[in-house]
């Protein structure tokens, strides 16, 4: 996830070097980020062997319905539009640092802890979590 968002900021950096964003129709190329945003955190929702990337992908599917919005023509004041792009992509860092948090904490408890579904080796501790 945190490469997913990574990766989203580096697209978001270099898209804003060659087009201003604008609101006021859609934004195609913060679309196509979106778009592979939320397939790279369905991917990881379906694999991972936890919870907290389900509203993840939730989170980075909400975007996409802003853009759906403004195709079907839906009257958005250019503010209402950038919003409905960003604001959910805010939730995702704090997410992510809590998902960690509690992933530690259970590696601490447990010892061990199975990262992907069905394919992979439990994790193993870490020195640090002896």
């Amino acid at each position: 996830m945190a490469l997913i968002l990574i990766a989203m900021a580096l697209a978001d950096q270099i898209l804003h070097l060659f087009v201003p964003p604008r609101f006021s129709s859609i934004d195609a190329g913060h679309l196509a980020i979106d778009i592979a945003a939320a397939i790279a955190t369905l991917v990881l929702a379906l694999t991972a062997h936890r919870f907290w990337p389900m509203p993840a992908a939730v989170l980075q599917i909400f975007p996409l319905m802003a853009h759906v919005g403004k195709a079907m023509e839906i009257s958005f004041h250019p503010v209402a539009y950038q919003t409905m792009q960003v604001a959910a992509s805010w939730l995702l860092p704090p997410l992510l640092a809590l998902a960690t948090w509690r992933h530690v904490r259970r590696l601490r408890a447990n010892g061990n802890d199975r990262s992907w579904r069905g394919w992979s080796r439990r994790s193993r501790p870490t020195t640090a979590t002896r």
